[in-house]
């Protein structure tokens, strides 16, 4: 396979002014965030007698193959005309923002499974960079704003859009644009011709350990203009049934979206909810609340800087333990707040 190179930024910003823009908003609201204190640092916890486990979920591995692969991030859109949207299902860990106007993107990170559709790919963020920071790897996007893209420049990451990836990204003659471009994971990935694996961004408990908090039925994540999700206990899978726009979060492949973890983290949008150019300040600390087996644990989220990992923990100042399996991550600004159900 030839080796293709990250995109100049002249060339970059190119395609952010072809493929980037969008006919929605954005808005974000400022608060100072306190520094954080906490040196520790996530960790996977399963115990070696079981044998090798993925960094992103704590998921058995038993071959290695996530040590060999690096973190692959994909800007995915979060609006109604990119639904059913492509190998959401698959990824390990999953951030949803809000950007301009105050709609919702996501940025999906992929490295147990790579699928060969993954989309509809949109353009780069300001908090993109914020997210990437600890895990490196790969980042795929349409391209973007040249504040954007400057941002994204900063961090440690290899970057590709539809420029620069040959067939690893393509278009999509069903959809019309610019909710038609997708990329393959698998071969996002063999672009990278020394991979490093990525540090785990979480800690994680033995399956059969129960979590503490207070039983929740269901929850409801409160973006507003329409971009509120919620998220219900399904008692059979053990995992957090996800819906937006008020149906079920269903993927193009069929698969109900559900993952085992769910972090709201309460954060500030610098700049004001939704505006242009603002992001998500993510270094600090701030409010959060775990949704993980079935149970709800709130405490407070802290990171020193950029190349360290968000550390969760809990009121008492114990590190929050999560289930092996796909986490999503939201960052709700502190204007917004989260409805909760408790089961009977």
């Amino acid at each position: 396979m030839k080796r293709i190179f990250p995109l100049t930024l002249a060339v970059a910003l190119g395609m952010g002014a072809l493929v980037g823009s969008s006919a929605y908003g954005d808005s974000t609201t400022t608060t100072t965030l306190g520094v954080a204190t906490s040196t520790t640092l996530p960790t996977t916890t399963t115990s070696l007698k079981h044998g090798p486990v993925a960094p992103l979920t704590g998921l058995p591995d038993p071959l290695g193959v996530t040590k060999h692969r690096a973190a692959l991030t994909v800007k995915i859109d979060n609006t109604p005309e990119a639904m059913p949207q492509y190998g959401i299902e698959d990824a390990d860990v999953v951030y949803e923002e809000i950007v301009e106007g105050g709609i919702t993107r996501l940025a999906a990170i992929f490295n147990s499974q790579l699928p060969t559709q993954v989309g509809p790919v949109r353009s780069v963020r300001r908090t993109d960079r914020e997210i990437v920071f600890p895990i490196r790897g790969i980042f795929a996007y349409s391209g973007g704003a040249e504040y954007a893209v400057r941002s994204i420049m900063t961090a440690p990451v290899k970057l590709f859009n539809e420029a620069n990836s040959g067939a690893a990204m393509y278009r999509d003659a069903a959809r019309y644009a610019p909710h038609n471009l997708f990329a393959n994971a698998t071969l996002l990935m063999e672009m990278d011709p020394h991979p490093q694996a990525p540090r785990p961004l979480f800690t994680y408990a033995l399956p059969s350990a129960k979590t503490p908090g207070p039983q929740v039925k269901s929850f409801v994540v409160g973006f507003a203009n329409g971009f509120a999700t919620s998220y219900v206990w399904n008692t059979k899978t053990k995992s957090w049934d996800r819906s937006i726009y008020d149906e079920p979060d269903v993927s193009a492949n069929g698969v109900q979206i559900s993952p085992k973890n769910v972090i709201v983290m309460t954060v500030n949008y610098v700049g004001g909810v939704g505006v242009l150019d603002s992001y998500a300040e993510m270094i600090g600390s701030g409010p959060v609340e775990v949704f993980s087996g079935g149970t709800l644990e709130r405490g407070t989220w802290s990171r020193q800087n950029l190349r360290q990992a968000t550390v969760y923990k809990s009121s008492s100042g114990s590190i929050i333990k999560l289930k092996p399996g796909q986490t999503w991550i939201e960052l709700l600004d502190v204007s917004d707040h989260v409805s909760v159900t408790l089961a009977n």
